[in-house]
């Protein structure tokens, strides 16, 4: 199988645009639940303690969020149709891309020290490209 053939079937598979997020952002990650025949939307905000593939089809962010004083990490994939969307709230000065230190912190250690950045710009995302008409088509319109 030829490498090429192999990249088109992963590009296929990409959204056509995601957030930039990085290490240390505070993110809201809007993922779809499924239980039984319904379905919802359900937030997860924490911190962004790994980015991994940012490049790949398979790219990949772990959030962690302390819940009921219990420390809770979730990865979620950055292109799954199950992730509806993700928001940047805050963006943090870091200088390691897994802060994997934070686990064993809690408290005022625990704290990142805040970055100002343009939120909206940060968070709109450009549309997707339009699938151009035929061309036959476009010709025998003309007739």
């Amino acid at each position: 199988m030829s490498f090429s053939l192999i990249q088109k079937v992963n590009d296929e598979q990409k959204k056509h645009a995601v957030v930039d997020v990085r290490s240390g952002d505070t993110v809201r990650v809007h993922q779809k639940i499924k239980e039984g025949n319904k379905e919802r939307v359900q937030m997860f905000e924490g911190v962004v303690i790994r980015t991994d593939n940012k490049k790949s089809h398979t790219a990949r962010v772990t959030v962690r969020k302390v819940a009921s004083g219990i420390g809770v990490e979730k990865s979620f994939l950055l292109h799954s149709p199950l992730v509806e969307k993700i928001e940047i709230v805050r963006r943090s000065k870091v200088r390691r891309n897994f802060l994997s230190f934070l686990r064993q912190r809690s408290g005022k250690s625990a704290r990142l020290k805040a970055v100002k950045f343009d939120r909206e710009a940060v968070n709109t995302l450009p549309e997707a490209p339009k699938a151009e008409a035929p061309k036959e088509e476009a010709a025998s319109d003309e007739k």
